[in-house]
């Protein structure tokens, strides 16, 4: 069984945001939340926030059964290419340059881990 939680239109770019969520992709739910925990990075706290909310939707769709208990991983994490916002910025001998804002979406599933409750019966 598994949950999703989406982040729409976080204000960074996708690169940046990757880096973070390389290091959880895959892991167990605890071991997630303390290396995001004790990363230095503003895209730790935003995925932070979001894994939490993943695990409260499986919470809630599983009729509030413990996600302790459950043995939760994230399966899958990726992080997608938002929407861009164009300024310009006044240069030098009347010239302009371009600055792009970046955003992106953020997608996290958190699904139980079927192998370990077959392999302990």
């Amino acid at each position: 069984m598994e949950a999703v939680a989406k982040l729409r239109n976080c204000p960074m770019s996708p690169r940046k945001m990757r880096l973070v969520v390389d290091l959880i992709r895959g892991k167990k739910v605890n071991e997630a939340l303390n290396i995001l925990k004790f990363t230095k990075k503003e895209a730790s706290t935003w995925l932070e926030k979001l894994l939490l909310s993943a695990i409260n939707n499986w919470e809630q769709k599983h009729g509030g059964g413990a996600a302790d208990s459950a043995d939760l991983f994230i399966k899958t994490a990726f992080v997608d290419g938002g929407m861009v916002i164009k300024r310009f910025q006044p240069a030098p001998h009347g010239r302009a340059h371009r600055i792009r804002k970046r955003r992106n979406h953020v997608t996290m599933i958190v699904a139980t881990n079927k192998v370990s409750e077959t392999e302990s019966k």
